[in-house]
């Protein structure tokens, strides 16, 4: 049997829904085969060719892997070169600057000047862990101005979370098309082929690059069995790809280092592809929000939407927590997030709007890091104003900030502590606050104390 080109033309547009879920999809009929995975004779003459993203032995619950069917298989390729750049691209272990106790704040990372593709966009500015021990995460933020091309990129040290700011992506992967706008987020799993093409003329997004276990929904606990980010939510691309003969670029991330070889086709040749590995998106909108109606703010790991877990019970290696659009009606309750030290470390972003923890200095773009145990909270304009507001039920509308945090101290890069966007007067939103005044204090012992 031969492809049918007719039949391959127009690109699908359907998703399939559900997270983790065994999907099977073919972009020609009849291109799976039917009750095994590896056949003498595969339909097509295509290869078979499994993608593991868990070791063969874990426990049936944890395995994520799929089936691929392809034109030729991804081994067909020459000896990777190491990639010749100055990018800002940095991955753990990070050892460039020592880790500071400091809270730190950077305004938006400015798009370039100069033609810049996702590869050679992004920048790190901070992370922890080792992907070699397969344990912390790096975080990353993108700023470009032209589509990949013919250029694919694949990372072997982690799964990709890609949070977009500004401007729409069309991410085509070996698996199918994502196009993935603000305000909705993507997954792209480890080893998986991608090119990032722009759907506007410029982009600008955050990336957390997850070096430990997969990310995986939160558990309800007390909730039940509804609420946060409902399974049927999330979106995997059915099958396509592209049947094309001419030289390609590849580009991967491994260990650290980033790696170049040249093939004579496009990597985009699944035809079909079954199995419970993929990428996926999610729209930050469906989040289903749990709020107290009585008192007391909430803590912020209520908002979790996907979680990395670690062999500490409870502790996560990358939890991502959004603060949606939500009603607040709690009662005799301080409702912006209280002051607090926590032994997970934060690193905030901020898609669009206002945070209401911040009256400036924090803006769509911008970022913000709080490492374990560093003292933070509302700045004073926003204190004062909390607690002098009349408490009526208040909804929060049109802002989406986010988090990603972790068990490990965050360690900044050089890029991160040097570079003129970093907010070197952050701490002065904290100075401002009168001491308390206890009943019946003379003047004696307000000096003394």
């Amino acid at each position: 049997m031969t492809l049918d080109a007719q039949a391959i033309a127009g690109e699908k547009a359907a998703m399939m829904l559900g997270f983790g879920n065994h999907f099977a999809t073919e972009a020609v009929d009849g291109a799976l085969p039917v009750g095994r995975n590896s056949p003498q004779h595969v339909p097509y003459g295509l290869y078979a060719e499994q993608l593991s993203g868990t070791a063969f032995t874990v426990p049936r619950a944890e395995s994520r892997r799929s089936w691929l069917y392809r034109l030729r298989p991804t081994a067909n390729h020459p000896a990777y070169r190491r990639y010749e750049t100055t990018s800002q691209l940095r991955t753990g272990p990070f050892a460039e600057v020592p880790p500071t106790p400091n809270r730190l704040r950077w305004d938006p990372l400015p798009v370039p000047a100069d033609p810049t593709d996702f590869i050679d966009g992004l920048v790190t500015y901070c992370g922890a862990g080792d992907p070699a021990a397969a344990t912390g995460l790096g975080i990353h933020l993108y700023a470009i101005n032209r589509s990949m091309g013919r250029r694919a990129f694949y990372n072997a040290d982690g799964e990709m979370l890609l949070v977009p700011q500004q401007g729409g992506l069309r991410i085509v992967t070996e698996m199918g098309i994502l196009p993935v706008s603000p305000g909705q987020i993507a997954v792209i799993p480890r080893g998986v082929r991608f090119r990032v093409e722009l759907l506007d003329s410029v982009a600008r997004g955050y990336v957390c690059e997850n070096y430990g276990a997969l990310f995986r929904l939160p558990d309800l606990g007390p909730i039940g069995s509804n609420g946060l980010a409902n399974p049927r939510d999330f979106e995997t691309p059915v099958a396509w790809f592209e049947d094309e003969d001419a030289p390609f670029e590849i580009v991967q991330k491994y260990c650290g280092g980033l790696w170049t070889t040249t093939q004579s086709h496009s990597p985009f040749d699944v035809v079909a592809w079954h199995g419970n590995l993929a990428p996926y998106r999610y729209d930050l909108d469906r989040f289903n929000t749990m709020n107290t109606v009585s008192f007391d703010h909430p803590d912020p790991s209520i908002f979790t939407v996907l979680t990395s877990p670690t062999d500490m019970s409870g502790t996560a290696n990358c939890d991502f927590v959004i603060f949606p659009p939500r009603w607040m009606v709690a009662e005799d309750t301080f409702r912006p997030p209280w002051f607090h030290r926590n032994v997970m470390s934060e690193f905030m972003g901020l898609i669009h709007g206002a945070y209401d923890a911040k009256q400036g200095g924090f803006t769509p773009g911008g970022a913000s890091l709080h490492n374990c145990m560093a003292g933070h909270g509302p700045d004073q304009a926003s204190y004062e104003g909390a607690v002098r507001a009349d408490l009526k039920p208040h909804r929060i509308e049109n802002m989406m900030a986010f988090m990603f945090e972790s068990r490990f101290i965050f360690h900044p890069t050089r890029f991160a502590v040097d570079t003129p966007l970093c907010q070197l007067d952050y701490d002065d939103c904290w100075t401002g606050f009168q001491k308390a005044q206890l009943p019946h204090m003379t003047e004696t012992e307000d000096d003394q104390a």
